[in-house]
């Protein structure tokens, strides 16, 4: 049991704190709003990625630079097939908090830690992850706005997307490069190699700070709805999201193979160009200046999130058995 809760510690994590984030904000919403005046999102979202930069070893990338096709295959998927798949849906969706927020789920970039964790766990080259993970993080504060203000801009007349790029360079853009400059500090990289693990436990506990934080402004706003969300919505939402990830990341390792890109490659090409990033979908959606006007639009991010932690686990198990034994001891 306490291998298993060490192993799991996140996602049981992310459940107790959608799950009591909801139920304490729809049964005392009045309080709701003292407790939120406590949150930072902003400031969360910042430290979370400034901590998971910091931990990514840039210098590993130089093997990517030499044959970037596969870097490029991810990032094209990640940037430009999930978005376009994400509006395609927005149009079955039965409420307008889903439409946006699956938009959301579908704009934001690659994972900080969980592409490169989870294609090492599957014997790939995660040299491609860690590149595809800083590439659409850093381009986060541009393509990211784009397509949300393409898909919802219409519809949602307060949309200001320069206040959102403006939002995204100050939680995104600065905090990711910070990290990485500090990382050119030979001590400071020692420490952050050698600490890895405590240090992306400290980020993963202030992610779910912030879940708990888009937990209850849902559910203080639930209190307040004049009606129920109804359950055929959340499925809808839940099997898009589900959808969607899966068909890029069966997309990824088969256009992998049809470039003829290594197996190692094709593994980092499917799990960096499928897997979206919570903190910055959290944060977008739960941001009044941005979409947070619309309360359950941090759902579908949520939904993603947890889809892909599941999904891609028995993935990467089930591949990490079909590797090459002479590939089993040369992962990064």
């Amino acid at each position: 049991m306490k291998a298993f809760l060490l192993k799991k510690w996140f996602l049981i994590g992310l459940l107790v704190m959608i799950s009591v984030g909801l139920v304490y904000g729809a049964s005392s919403p009045d309080h709701v709003s003292q407790i939120k005046g406590l949150f930072r999102p902003r400031l969360l979202t910042a430290c979370v990625l400034f901590l998971m930069s910091v931990t990514l070893d840039s210098g590993q990338l130089r093997k990517s630079f030499r044959a970037p096709s596969p870097v490029v295959t991810a990032v094209a998927l990640n940037y430009a097939a999930i978005p376009l798949a994400a509006w395609g849906l927005m149009s079955i969706q039965l409420t307008a908090d889903f439409r946006y927020g699956l938009m959301i789920a579908g704009s934001v970039p690659c994972t900080m830690a969980a592409a490169s964790v989870w294609t090492r766990k599957a014997k790939g080259n995660d040299a491609v992850s860690l590149l595809v993970t800083l590439t659409t993080n850093g381009l986060c504060f541009a393509v990211t706005p784009f397509w949300i203000n393409l898909a919802v801009g219409s519809a949602v007349a307060d949309l200001d997307r320069m206040s959102m790029v403006q939002r995204l360079v100050e939680a995104v853009l600065i905090p990711c490069t910070a990290g990485q400059l500090l990382r050119a500090v030979p001590r400071v990289a020692k420490f952050a190699t050698k600490s890895k693990v405590a240090i992306g436990a400290v980020a993963q506990s202030l992610i779910l700070v912030l879940v708990l934080f888009g937990a209850l402004t849902a559910g203080g706003n639930l209190a307040g709805a004049k009606s129920e969300m109804p359950l055929a919505a959340v499925f809808m939402v839940w099997g898009s999201c589900i959808a969607i990830h899966l068909a890029s990341l069966s997309a990824g390792y088969t256009l992998s193979n049809l470039l003829g890109f290594s197996r190692k490659d094709a593994v980092a090409v499917a799990f960096a160009g499928s897997q979206k990033t919570l903190p910055i979908g959290v944060y977008i959606a739960t941001d009044p200046t941005m979409l947070g006007g619309y309360p359950f639009a941090v759902f579908p991010m949520l939904m993603y999130h947890a889809s892909q932690l599941f999904i891609d686990t028995a993935i990467a198990d089930r591949w990490a058995l079909r590797a090459p034994p002479d590939e089993s001891d040369d992962v990064m």
